[in-house]
């Protein structure tokens, strides 16, 4: 099996790295299971003090592999994969949602669709003042149901309904306006600002972040654990309509999609 991630720790300090830049990172089931592998083996190391989720090439992630989900619509079993695809992404995000440690994501290019829910899984978010985040779901006659509950955490059900509902490309700019993005960086400085929020969490002991973030969690509403586990099947749900294999198919085919008229 190929391998897309890249892990290391060093001075408490650890390192993730989506690494399959020819492909924009995009995220098949192999390379989630391989995220997941490496968020455990780091949580487990009991010198680490904070995590950094990161990515290789211009694009941070363009979301889930379509090319693996049309497999997915042609095979027999379909709808389990999808269910097991699902469920799979899910535990990802919660993983990294649940670290007792706080997590930076950097964000130097675009974000699709499933990424979304990578870096919304993170404390922090900096990014580059040339990437955008983008929720293209119903485009490909699909939604975006697992990244629903970190959005809503994260913006609020207003924005998070323009996020979801329209398509459009949300500037870096505009994220940080509303609290998606802890910070935003011309491309030259990003590394020099992720440094300094290291410097600045770092100052704090271990144990006063965990208690905080655990109180954080507590205090956001609602039960996170029971949301995701809806959305699961309100993902699997939508990718198993005819919509959903029209609007992938579209997309590879590079044509306009033919959506059914009710």
């Amino acid at each position: 099996m190929d391998t897309f991630v890249k892990s290391s720790i060093a001075s408490g300090i650890g390192m993730i790295s989506l690494d399959r830049p020819e492909k924009r990172n995009a995220l098949t089931r192999g390379f989630i299971e391989q995220l997941k592998v490496a968020v455990e083996e780091l949580s487990n190391d009991e010198t680490l003090r904070l995590l950094v989720l990161r990515a290789e090439g211009s694009v941070f992630c363009a979301g889930m592999d379509l090319a693996e989900m049309q497999q997915r619509a042609s095979s027999e079993s379909g709808k389990q994969e999808w269910q097991r695809d699902s469920e799979v992404y899910a535990s990802l995000l919660l993983s990294l949602f649940q670290l007792s440690v706080p997590t930076i994501a950097v964000v130097q290019g675009p974000v699709l669709a499933g990424g979304v829910g990578l870096i919304l899984a993170c404390d922090f978010v900096v990014a580059s003042d040339n990437a955008f985040v983008m929720l293209p779901e119903p485009a490909r006659g699909i939604t975006a149901a697992i990244v629903t509950p970190f959005l809503v955490r994260r913006i609020g059900k207003g924005a998070a309904n323009q996020l979801l509902l329209s398509g459009d490309r949300m500037t870096a700019d505009r994220a940080f306006g509303l609290g998606l993005a802890f910070a935003v960086e011309p491309a030259e400085r990003l590394q020099t600002r992720v440094d300094s929020l290291i410097k600045s969490i770092l100052t704090g002991s271990k144990s006063a972040l965990a208690i905080t973030k655990r109180h954080l969690q507590a205090c956001s509403g609602g039960k996170l654990g029971e949301e995701v586990a809806m959305s699961i099947d309100v993902s699997a749900e939508a990718r198993e309509t005819a919509d959903a294999r029209e609007g992938l198919a579209a997309f590879l085919e590079k044509r306009k999609t033919k959506w059914q008229m009710e």
